[in-house]
């Protein structure tokens, strides 16, 4: 090729190869048997609509070769997917996966929403649900009757959380996409790639989309009005990007955890502020990847990532175009002492297990 091409060189044809020669630690395994808290292992996020693991006897046996002791599904649903789910996971392989449901939000639109919602929850702790998982679509799609949009710190949906709290459930919440899926969408949003190929994940139309900032603050709203619940806020409390309100929140509410779940590439790019906020917040980082259906290689990146101290590597490793970014990470380097909590003992906690 010419400069002169190259001048015009359509960046989705750019693939630059890093010649950096920077070290590679293979870490075959976890330092310590781990749990991940964070998975999809059930059927509604399935394009095809069957379940993502086939093999699950095949699942175990990955788990095991890299010292995962348990997973978190998140993807119970509610009603009979709910059953179908405990059965395939929970109850035939006891103490190797841990369900949590979701809810039926589209009922705030209806009459006793709210009522007919607890019921739902309290059905679900009774069939086996070990927590609740809460979607972005509870903030960004779920109306009430008079078409007003329902937030998570509405204070209609009180009843909700205190039964989380009588029953001892965890909510794990995803109340916020990364930041870019809020922004304009042109040539400064850094998750362009990304939302090209994903236009349903932008809502940066105000028109239709609360603010990012809105969402935060409904997120704070909920956790500072209900200190007797337990909220893990999924993908690094929902701002991997700001770790300084990470930091702030988990300093500020002790009821408040994050995963790490999805966010290899926020946090690998900001190292020392990750390894910092983890180090200050041993008791409330929980490990957990969304990697899914979750793959030896899969777990073999994220300990790498936590617990070798190699610089500029994919996070995305086979992937032309990096998905969430077009940068490498760093390693966290993390000690020891701090991957016994990390890794299990909060996440046991939480779960009461």
């Amino acid at each position: 090729m010419t400069v002169d091409s190259l001048r015009e060189l359509r960046l989705r044809d750019y693939t630059p190869l890093s010649q950096a020669r920077a070290e590679v630690t293979a870490v075959p395994t976890a330092a310590i048997p781990c749990i991940d808290v964070h998975n999809h292992l059930g059927r509604w996020l399935s394009s095809d609509g069957d379940w993502p693991v086939a093999d699950v006897p095949e699942l175990v046996a990955t788990m095991d070769e890299c010292r995962v002791e348990a997973i978190v599904n998140l993807d119970g649903r509610w009603g009979g997917e709910l059953g179908e789910n405990l059965d395939r996971y929970d109850a035939a392989h006891p103490g190797r996966f841990f369900t949590f449901c979701q809810l039926d939000w589209r009922l705030l639109a209806e009459p006793h929403g709210v009522t007919r919602l607890v019921r739902e929850l309290r059905e679900a702790a009774s069939r086996g649900a070990r927590g609740l998982k809460v979607w972005k679509d509870l903030g960004l799609h779920h109306r009430d009757p008079e078409g007003e949009l329902v937030l998570p710190g509405d204070p209609r949906l009180a009843p909700i959380w205190q039964v989380c709290a009588d029953l001892r459930l965890p909510v794990l919440i995803h109340s916020a996409d990364p930041v870019a899926f809020f922004e304009p969408l042109d040539p400064c949003n850094e998750r362009l790639d990304e939302l090209i190929g994903h236009p349903d994940w932008w809502f940066g139309d105000t028109r239709r989309f609360p603010s990012f900032s809105r969402l935060m603050a409904s997120l704070e709203a909920l956790v500072a009005a209900h200190p007797g619940t337990t909220f893990i806020g999924a993908h690094v409390g929902c701002n991997a990007e700001d770790l300084r309100w990470v930091d702030r929140m988990l300093t500020a509410y002790p009821n408040f955890h994050i995963d790490l779940g999805g966010r290899m590439a926020e946090l690998g790019r900001q190292p020392r502020a990750a390894r910092t906020l983890i180090l200050s917040h041993p008791d409330r980082v929980l490990f957990g990847t969304d990697a899914f259906p979750p793959s030896g290689d899969d777990y073999r990146l994220w300990f790498r990532f936590l617990e070798s101290a190699d610089e500029a590597f994919s996070y995305a490793p086979g992937a032309e175009i990096p998905p969430q970014g077009r940068w490498h990470v760093q390693a966290l380097d993390l000690p020891p002492a701090v991957l016994p909590q990390l890794y299990a003992a909060n996440t046991r906690r939480v779960l009461g297990l």
